[in-house]
């Protein structure tokens, strides 16, 4: 009788649709194991994929609610995982066999090595139903507040309100830089089938960034990089922060900066854009090249069903 792993690469064609997407990440040259987490058993890599500089230190923060709620989940070198969640992702909508967050969650207790990282991640809620679930779930939660703005409903890509929520997504990273925090930042429509940090060395800068997937240090030049980034949000009407991202790279600003992009192999962290080649070594997919949020989760229900 075949595996399930077998039976797996035999669905991969329906079920895993991978993307050419990169994920990108953020290195500092100082470092020998930059993503020394405490529970990472491997000590093969040495290094992983991020923009080349100094270690330069961030200005300290007083304790207030997000360093409290960084604090509680990082890792002794100040790492953590983010994602952040909305009404939408957290309640099963009509014709759903489950909610995105349950996916999400589902994923790193079937994937191997995963379930250690969960007491690293921050989940942010941007509405207050999506905090409550959280809280529910019993994980470790903290609220964005954002004034006189609905962020609770399902986000249409490339909407105003889709494009709003994404350059407000990259405020919150830049101040969780500034407090002196390194994140792993996941979107949470991505499945964590295997622990990503044996495989963060491997990149290839011929494929595009993809912002639903990246690590970044936290230091001086990477507090400035995501400064230029968000500054250019009021001059970038119609554009979402991952297109104004694009621009910087082609003006140089990285170069400028001291820093030096490195990608992902995304035959390891893949998408649904393209049909993966080797189930073997697939550790993340993301539901890119799905709209709606009932297609993601048919779809990734279908990645963990067969996965597991």
């Amino acid at each position: 009788m075949d595996s399930p792993r077998n039976a797996l690469g035999n669905t991969v064609p329906v079920s895993f649709l991978f993307a050419c997407v990169l994920y990108l990440c953020i290195w500092s040259v100082s470092l020998s194991n930059p993503l020394s987490f405490s529970f990472y058993r491997s000590q093969a890599v040495k290094i992983t994929l991020f923009f080349v500089t100094q270690n330069m230190k961030t200005s300290k923060f007083p304790a207030d609610e997000l360093e409290l709620a960084l604090e509680r989940v990082s890792t002794p070198n100040k790492t953590v995982i983010i994602a952040v969640v909305n009404q939408a992702y957290v309640e099963q909508s009509a014709g759903a066999e489950t909610t995105m967050l349950d996916l999400f969650l589902e994923s790193f207790w079937l994937g191997e090595d995963t379930r250690p990282l969960l007491d690293h991640l921050l989940l942010v809620s941007v509405d207050q139903i999506a905090y409550e679930m959280c809280f529910f779930e019993r994980l470790n939660c903290y609220k964005l507040e954002t004034e006189g703005v609905d962020f609770g409903k399902e986000q249409i890509f490339m909407s105003r309100d889709f494009i709003n929520m994404m350059w407000r997504r990259t405020l919150l990273l830049l101040d969780i830089l500034k407090h002196g925090y390194n994140f792993i930042f996941t979107d949470v429509d991505v499945m964590w089938l295997r622990n990503p940090l044996s495989r963060l060395s491997i990149h290839n800068e011929k494929n595009p960034i993809n912002t639903g997937f990246y690590y970044i240090r936290s230091n001086s030049k990477t507090v400035s990089l995501f400064d230029a980034w968000y500054g250019r949000k009021d001059n970038s009407t119609g554009k979402k922060e991952q297109d104004v991202f694009f621009e910087l790279m082609d003006e140089g600003m990285l170069g400028r900066q001291g820093l030096h992009a490195r990608f992902l192999d995304t035959a390891f962290f893949s998408g649904f854009c393209e049909d993966s080649r080797d189930i073997e070594v697939v550790i993340t997919v993301h539901a890119n090249c799905c709209r709606s949020i009932n297609a993601k989760i048919k779809d990734l229900n279908a990645v963990l069903r067969d996965w597991n």
